[in-house]
């Protein structure tokens, strides 16, 4: 690889990088065609971009990107694959359900939202943070609940009126 061709793809990472909050760093080495090939399938019905990348090459687009990565550099070792997901959760989900099969992927380290996760035994905290959407429906419902609670018993109170207006 050229120096002008490394340097195209530290600016390609380093502009996947600037458009999403979301990266896990996984190590897919040794899976077969087969079971890579159904990897990139799943990832790709989840909206989650899977791309191997060269470890130098990531590290030099996380230096250089705007978002403070921590020690996330530290785990780009062997080989690395990155998912860029919009869900927090998502490849964590995927990385999960592919482990059922296999050993692998193994996780190396996550950013998401700010936050730096450090190896696999994060995993399964991971596959169950909830995404931005799950903890709006959750306040959502949490904030209907009261109010629901004064309706119903402002509807109760107003027919038990009604049925001794009647009477």
């Amino acid at each position: 690889m050229t120096r002008e061709e490394k340097s195209i793809a530290i600016e390609d990472l380093t502009a996947q990088l600037a458009g999403t909050n979301i990266i896990y760093v996984s190590d897919i080495s040794g899976l077969n065609a087969e079971t890579t090939s159904s990897l990139r399938r799943a990832c790709f019905k989840a909206g989650i971009k899977l791309e191997v990348v060269k470890n130098t090459l990531l590290a030099k687009a996380m230096e250089a990107s705007a978002n403070d990565y921590g020690d996330l550099p530290s785990v780009l070792t062997g080989n690395s694959a990155i998912f860029i997901s919009d869900v927090a959760n998502a490849p964590g989900k995927i990385i999960k359900d592919f482990r059922k099969k296999s050993a692998k992927p193994v996780l190396k380290g996550a950013y998401i939202n700010s936050e730096v996760y450090i190896g696999d035994d994060q995993l399964d905290a991971l596959a169950t943070i909830k995404s931005k959407e799950e903890l709006i429906g959750e306040i959502i419902g949490l904030l209907q609940s009261p109010a629901q609670r004064i309706i119903s018993a402002l509807q109760n109170k107003f027919a038990g009126s009604e049925e001794e207006a009647e009477a």
